[in-house]
């Protein structure tokens, strides 16, 4: 499409134009959504319709994470009333406009082997794998409401985690510690006793070595026992939700 030939200060004045009107939002600095008519009354748009596009124009890896990747997943009991998604660096500060919280959690590197592209209205968007979305609520876990709600979460969503998940991309990305309290959650919570099994396999093939560590990692680990194949030091006691 041909643009007119604008001064900086008539798209200025353009842009708050059509911002006050509800057209647009601006989301970043030089970065302005189109506000869709079935989005007109909230004036705002879902991050899975636009995170794609968003984080081509920051040139940046990403994904939807947690619970938002855990919904596409079948895994969930009810819509989170906030979205996370899962960046490199630097940090992107938390966003919160018109109702609709954004949360950036940054890492070093984005495992692309362990994403997944989920069709939107729009297009695309990158969202982790089951194995990875297990892992990430369990590292993340107070991020999303305590380890009770993660091993609600965590029920259904192992109807979808495969045996072949657990590979060596995802040893290369998960910290060791998190792996643990994820099979120790596996065998002694979920009693998923396969799952548990093809875990453990996959950490002792690959001469992964494992050390106590808490399962709740903000409580003391005086008096509780870690005597399991896992080394998770068992200081909480998880109660699901089904």
């Amino acid at each position: 499409m041909q643009l007119p030939n604008l001064s900086d200060t008539a798209v200025k004045r353009a842009l708050s134009r059509l911002s006050k009107k509800g057209k647009i939002f601006s989301l970043f600095k030089g970065y302005y959504l189109i506000i869709t008519p079935q989005y007109a009354a909230k004036g705002i748009l879902p991050p899975t319709l636009y995170s794609d596009q968003f984080f081509k124009h920051l040139d940046r890896s990403y994904y939807l994470g947690l619970l938002n990747a855990a919904i596409y997943h079948g895994a969930a009991h009810q819509q989170p009333q906030e979205y996370f998604i899962v960046t490199e660096f630097p940090v992107l500060r938390p966003t919160s406009k018109r109702g609709l919280k954004v949360n950036y959690i940054s890492i070093k590197n984005i495992p692309v082997p362990l994403l997944e592209k989920k069709k939107t209205e729009t297009g695309y968007i990158n969202i982790s794998n089951a194995v990875l979305t297990a892992c990430d609520l369990i590292q993340f876990e107070k991020r999303v409401g305590g380890l009770n709600r993660v091993g609600t979460v965590l029920y259904e969503l192992i109807e979808v985690i495969q045996q072949k998940d657990f590979n060596k991309e995802l040893l290369d990305h998960v910290h060791v510690a998190v792996l643990q309290r994820l099979g120790y959650m596996l065998e002694y919570v979920l009693s998923n006793q396969l799952l548990a099994d093809v875990l453990y396999e996959c950490l002792d093939n690959n001469q992964m070595a494992l050390y106590r560590t808490r399962l709740h990692r903000e409580k003391g680990v005086k008096g509780f026992s870690s005597n399991n194949r896992w080394k998770v030091i068992v200081n909480f006691i998880v109660e699901i939700d089904t």
